[in-house]
């Protein structure tokens, strides 16, 4: 029996002894009788050394609020039975702080006569830094896959992260290029507003959504007079951004003429009002971006070479989505949360078939074209995941165009106001479909004389 009793003692010393918790016990009188290797860990204090002092020696911060009586027997444990793990401190045997959990229970026998007490103390050294890790871990994947309003966590994407940060704090002229839809306009303000003591507005003008005359109206304003309409003077928008940035989207499609006047600005960072001579100096940063080669256009005359070298001062290359796919999935959630957030749904993911076909497709309109067909799995979609069959017919098929700088449409008024129709008059769409941008699609519009809405 006395052999049996001791193996039992032993087996249950060893049990306690691999606890990762650390474990304590105490008598009636508050000496402490049993101390496990954890407690060693956590205290610094050996067996040898705890055993037969009092708990004192742990210093807890917290103790029913007070600190530790002299006399166990106005130990809350003792009048309460047990105390709320809590969260506090005790010193170590080298005297720093540890911050524990520290739980205590009254134990009784079968006479409700007083055995002991049993104290646990988990360690939160471990926890706090494991906690530290995730929240610095949490920092860092926002700052590596978040800019602004840009996604991306692949190589190429950082490349551009580092140029829009390097940039960002200066005054220098960037030239932002890019296939349409590839997310320009967001580099743009991205630039402008992840920069230091950036107070100037942002000015965002399309280069090619009007004609030459309102173009230069729009930029450079005008005074009363200058021409028919304008009936009273006219701030424009070079004007309106002082102290901040102007955004010139689209600047390939500038005329010779509107060429001239840009350089000049850039120049002389000052402009003259339309039907007027005065000059007006102007502080502003000027971010240019084109869907074209502006290279190209400069040595087919297309484009003033003197301009695109002031222009291209800063240069930042944003890649098209067929060359980043590693970032499609976290721009599909980033759309799916979206979605949800507009259409009060709760999709949680587009399943496997479809993100393969996701990954597998084109992409001739990148990012704008991956948003718009999420946005049309949403209208579809009945269940909380997105199917391939709630795609887009030209993904869903696979019939997605394979990009080709040489690949023209060719195209009638009567086939854009077909196109017009089918897509609910969404120049994006239409672009897609066609394989050009957005502007170009305007540009048709406006040659053809075919309102901006549906008739």
């Amino acid at each position: 029996m006395e052999t049996y009793q001791l193996w039992n003692v032993n087996f249950l010393n060893q049990i306690l002894d691999t606890m990762a918790e650390g474990l304590f016990t105490l008598d009636d009188q508050g000496i402490i009788t049993s101390w496990n290797k954890s407690m060693e860990k956590i205290t610094g204090y050996s067996e040898q050394e705890a055993v037969g002092n009092t708990c004192r020696l742990l210093e807890c911060s917290q103790c029913f609020g007070k600190k530790c009586p002299a006399d166990v027997q106005k130990c809350g444990v003792i009048k309460h039975g047990k105390t709320e793990a809590k969260e506090c401190s005790i010193k170590h045997k080298n005297g720093h702080d540890v911050a524990v959990i520290k739980n205590a229970r009254l134990a009784r026998d079968d006479k409700d006569q007083i055995l002991g007490i049993v104290e646990t103390i988990t360690d939160l050294t471990e926890l706090k830094k494991i906690k530290k890790t995730a929240e610095d871990a949490q920092k860092k994947l926002k700052k590596t896959y978040r800019l602004g309003n840009i996604i991306g966590k692949s190589a190429i994407m950082q490349n551009v992260f580092h140029a829009i940060q390097a940039v960002a704090n200066s005054r220098a002229t960037v030239l932002i290029q890019g296939e349409s839809g590839t997310g320009k306009e967001l580099v743009a303000k991205a630039i402008h507003y992840t920069g230091a003591g950036t107070s100037g507005p942002l000015i965002i003008v399309n280069c090619s959504a009007l004609s030459e005359t309102l173009l230069e109206s729009e930029l450079f304003g005008h005074v009363k007079g200058a021409f028919t309409g304008a009936h009273k003077d006219r701030k424009g928008r070079f004007e309106e951004a002082d102290g901040g940035t102007v955004f010139l989207d689209e600047i390939g499609e500038l005329t010779p003429y509107m060429q001239v006047k840009l350089l000049r600005v850039l120049q002389e960072r000052e402009i003259e009002r339309v039907g007027d001579s005065k000059k007006r100096k102007i502080d502003i940063r000027i971010i240019a971006a084109t869907h074209k080669n502006l290279y190209e256009l400069t040595k087919q005359g297309k484009f003033r070479e003197d301009l695109f070298y002031r222009l291209k001062v800063f240069p930042i290359n944003i890649p098209p989505l067929r060359d980043r796919r590693e970032d499609i999935p976290i721009l599909v959630s980033h759309f799916i949360k979206k979605g949800n957030k507009r259409e009060k749904k709760s999709i949680e993911r587009v399943d496997a078939h479809g993100m393969k076909q996701l990954m597998e497709y084109a992409w001739p309109g990148n990012i704008r074209e991956l948003e718009n067909a999420i946005e049309h799995a949403f209208v579809i979609c009945d269940s909380n995941q997105i199917d391939l069959k709630d795609l887009p017919v030209e993904i869903r098929n696979d019939q997605g165009y394979s990009y080709s700088t040489n690949k023209v449409a060719k195209l009638t008024k009567p086939d854009l106001l077909k196109l017009l129709d089918e897509c609910n008059w969404n120049k994006a769409e239409v672009g897609r479909r066609i394989q050009k941008s957005r502007t170009s699609v305007w540009k048709y519009m406006k040659k053809w004389d075919v309102p901006l809405q549906k008739y």
